[in-house]
């Protein structure tokens, strides 16, 4: 759970973190289903691996900041 006191890099970096985990979690087996929900196509996993990517993209904002400093 998150609290209102915490900052928008820290929840992106939890949300991170759990995506992580849930990667470990639902990753393939020898036999090339998830481990957990037993299916060869993970929903959960292709979840967890959107929400990476997504916060790994620079948001707007960052690559305004930057052109400023330069």
């Amino acid at each position: 759970m998150t609290g209102p006191f915490l900052s928008l890099p820290q929840i992106r970096n939890r949300l991170i973190l759990t995506a992580r985990a849930v990667l470990r979690d639902h990753r393939a087996g020898p036999d090339g289903r998830c481990r957990v929900c037993r299916v060869p196509e993970c929903r959960v996993a292709t979840a967890a691996r959107n929400v990476i990517d997504t916060a790994a993209e620079p948001r707007p904002a960052e690559t305004q900041a930057d052109d400023r400093l330069r």
